[in-house]
C-alpha cells in the first residue's frame, strides 16, 4: 500500500510510552499508508538542551499531516505548541460506555456524548499575579466583596472572547447536526455573567444559523449532577475551557475511568489526538497502563486523515476485546499487561 500519510507519533513521559508503544503496535498490524515519524520518549529527550529539544520537536510536528500524542509531565516538548502554536480551538472527548467496561453507575449501557471543550481561552491563558495589581489598576469597586488580606492574595484572570466562542460554537453545532442535532451548553451563568453568561449568549446566536438544531443551558454545577443522574440525555455537551478539563474526567468515571477516555484536539488546519489519563506516574514501569484510550484516540485520528474503514476496524476490535472480558488490564478488573491487551486487540483485528 502507497504511503501518502505522515503521522507524527510523540509517547511521551512516565508511563504514557508504554501505552503508546502497545498502540502503535496495533496500528501497525492495520496496513495503514501511514509513515510513522517518532519523537524520542522523554526520558532520552530530556538529556538534550532545552532549546534543541523543542526545536526538534516542534519541527517533526511540523513535518507531519498529524500527531499521537501519548501525554507529558513536562519534560517532553510539544502540548503547548500544537495547542496554541496551531490553533487547536476545540477539544474533542467522547464519552462513550461499552459492554466490558467497569461503571461504577447501575445504568451505564445508553451513555454515549461527546464534550467540546474551548482549549484557548477562559482560565488557561495563563494571566494571573498578586492580587494587589489588580487593586493598582483601579478594580475598586471590586473591593467591598475582597476577604481581609486580599492585597496579599494572588489572582487568575478568565478571558472569553466573542471570536473564540464562535468558532467552537460552529464546531459543536456541526458535530451536534451530525448526530442528534441537540447540543447542551453549560457555564456558571449565575455567578459570573460577564464571561459565562456571555459565552453561552454568543453559543445561543450561532446556534440560529442551524435550522433544527436543539438548544438546551444548564448551569455547570447542575450539568456535572446531570452527568451522573442523567446522562443518557446528552448528547453534545459544549463547555468553556476550565469546566470542560473538569467535567470530561468526570464523564469518564461515569464509564469506568480515565483508562478508556480518548479526545483530540481540532484546528482549522491541524489536529492531534491523545489520550485523557495523563502520563499516569503511579504505574510507570509497571506494564500494567491501559493503552484503550490511546487506541481509541488513534480511531479518531484515523477518522480525521479518512482512513474510515480501518477506524472501524480498530473501533470494533477493541469492542470485541472488552465483550470477552478475558484479557483486560487491571483497571477493568483483569490481570492483563499493557502489551497483553495489545496482543488481545491484534487478535481481534
Amino acid at each position: 500500500m502507497a504511503t501518502s500519510i505522515r503521522v507524527c507519533v510523540i509517547p511521551g513521559d512516565d508511563a504514557a510510552p508504554e501505552a503508546m508503544q502497545a498502540s502503535v503496535r496495533v496500528l501497525g498490524s492495520l496496513d495503514l499508508p501511514i509513515e510513522w515519524d517518532h519523537v524520542l520518549p522523554g526520558r532520552e529527550l530530556s538529556e538534550l538542551d532545552a532549546a534543541e529539544r523543542d526545536a526538534l520537536v516542534h519541527a517533526q510536528i511540523d513535518a507531519a499531516d498529524t500527531v499521537l500524542f501519548g501525554a507529558t509531565n513536562g519534560t517532553t516538548p510539544g502540548a503547548r505548541y500544537m495547542r496554541w502554536g496551531k490553533l487547536t480551538f476545540a477539544n474533542v472527548r467522547p464519552i462513550q460506555w461499552r459492554p466490558g467496561f467497569r461503571s461504577p453507575l447501575k445504568d451505564a449501557e445508553e451513555i454515549d456524548y461527546v464534550i467540546v471543550r474551548e482549549n484557548l481561552e477562559d482560565m488557561y491563558v495563563g494571566i494571573m499575579g498578586e492580587a494587589k495589581d489588580l487593586l493598582n489598576a483601579g478594580l475598586a469597586d471590586a473591593r467591598s466583596r475582597l476577604p481581609a488580606g486580599a492585597e496579599d492574595g494572588r489572582f487568575a484572570a478568565k478571558i472569553i472572547t466573542r471570536p473564540g466562542t464562535e468558532q467552537v460554537a460552529r464546531f459543536a453545532c456541526e458535530l451536534a447536526l451530525e448526530r442528534s442535532a441537540k447540543l447542551t451548553v453549560s457555564a456558571k451563568t449565575n455567578m459570573l455573567p460577564a464571561t459565562d453568561r456571555w459565552f453561552c449568549e454568543i453559543v445561543q446566536e450561532i446556534t440560529q444559523e442551524y435550522p433544527g438544531l436543539q438548544y438546551e443551558e444548564f448551569i455547570v454545577d447542575d450539568m456535572a449532577h446531570r452527568l451522573v443522574i442523567r446522562p443518557h440525555d446528552v448528547d453534545v455537551l459544549l463547555l468553556p475551557n476550565l469546566y470542560g478539563d473538569v467535567l470530561s474526567d468526570l464523564g469518564a468515571g461515569t464509564i469506568g475511568g480515565l483508562g478508556l477516555a480518548p479526545s483530540g484536539c481540532y484546528g482549522n488546519e491541524f489536529a492531534y489526538f491523545e489520550s485523557a489519563h495523563g502520563t499516569a506516574p503511579d504505574i510507570a514501569g509497571m506494564g500494567i497502563i491501559n493503552p484503550t484510550a490511546t487506541l481509541l484516540s488513534a480511531t479518531m485520528m484515523l477518522r480525521y486523515l479518512n482512513l474510515n474503514t480501518a477506524a472501524d476496524r480498530l473501533n470494533n476490535a477493541i469492542g470485541d476485546v472488552y465483550l470477552s472480558g478475558s484479557v483486560l488490564t487491571p483497571d477493568q478488573g483483569g490481570d492483563a499487561g499493557t502489551e497483553e491487551f495489545a496482543d488481545a486487540v491484534i487478535g481481534a483485528l
